[in-house]
């Protein structure tokens, strides 16, 4: 059987090298000016994540633009990021940066080839925007929108955050502050949507260890490519997605039920574990297992 890397997949990180170049030539036509007080304030979470670049860009013809601000987040993993002029549509990047593993306990740092991603609708020049938060969830919504038809245009950016948003029971992907569950108590006081959230990235967590991988983050980027043509399933497309184990030295193709009972089955683990401080029990994330568990994977 072929073996490829995951990361040759070339849904992003291609067309950030062009964006650079383009940023590099003065862009054009996407909004971007000089001067002004935009800003974007936010924090990036799978588990907080500290010390992240966080680099937004424009987006033109529903691909992305120009760079055109960055930031680097504390260690709660929030940031301020100045965007000037900037208005309209944009992309969210997060690079580098430390988390605590939920499942294990130990701090990770994101891997190079990985990142985390959030597409934002239309924002007016000089506008201070808040609460945006870049997750696992933002990030798989962002690679579907920039393959829709058109691309990451506002209807098909809002489209893909919302069809996200209701594959995993949660109300706004961007603003709802994910609930962190390896905090003592931290599910008694969050919201459904908080609750189903945080329980979202502790799965995939758990799901990482389950298969051996060797960081959180690159299954991430896989979800990202699994979720880019519309389907949970495994695929790019009709290609296969390539995972590689914890040793680096063997590896497999990424399982057709990942997305869906695979993440059931790793929500049950992670809530029955000595790791889940939040105080919820297996009732309290039944009715979201059982949707993951019951899912033909279709976004």
């Amino acid at each position: 059987m072929a073996k490829y890397s995951l990361f040759r997949i070339p849904l992003l990180f291609a067309v950030v090298g062009a964006a650079l170049l383009q940023a590099a030539c003065g862009g054009g036509g996407d909004g971007v000016g000089s001067g002004g007080t935009g800003i974007i304030n936010g924090a990036v979470v799978k588990g907080p994540v500290a010390n992240a670049t966080v680099s937004a860009y424009a987006v033109a013809g529903g691909r992305i633009g120009t760079a055109i601000g960055s930031a680097t987040t504390d260690g709660n993993g929030n940031f301020t990021l100045p965007i000037g002029s900037y208005s309209g549509p944009l992309m969210l990047q997060a690079s580098a940066g430390t988390f605590r593993d939920e499942a294990t306990g130990t701090l990770m740092t994101m891997a190079s080839s990985d990142v985390m991603t959030a597409a934002l609708p239309s924002v007016a020049s000089g506008a201070a925007v808040s609460g945006i938060h870049v997750t696992p969830l933002t990030s798989m919504a962002q690679t579907r929108a920039l393959q829709m038809t058109g691309g990451m245009t506002d209807a098909n950016i809002a489209a893909a955050n919302i069809a996200m948003g209701n594959y995993f029971s949660v109300s706004d992907i961007l603003r709802v502050a994910p609930m962190n569950p390896v905090l003592p108590g931290s599910g008694a006081a969050a919201s459904t949507d908080a609750r189903n959230y945080g329980m979202t990235l502790a799965a995939m967590s758990q799901y990482t260890l389950s298969i051996g991988l060797a960081n959180t983050s690159a299954l991430v980027t896989a979800m990202m490519n699994d979720a880019s043509d519309g389907m949970m399933d495994g695929k790019n497309g009709s290609s296969p997605i390539s995972m590689t184990m914890r040793e680096g030295r063997e590896s497999f193709w990424m399982a057709p039920t990942a997305g869906t009972s695979g993440l059931a089955t790793g929500m049950t683990n992670f809530v029955m574990s000595p790791a889940n401080k939040s105080g919820l029990t297996a009732t309290d994330v039944a009715p979201l297992v059982q949707k993951l568990s019951s899912f033909n994977g279709k976004l």
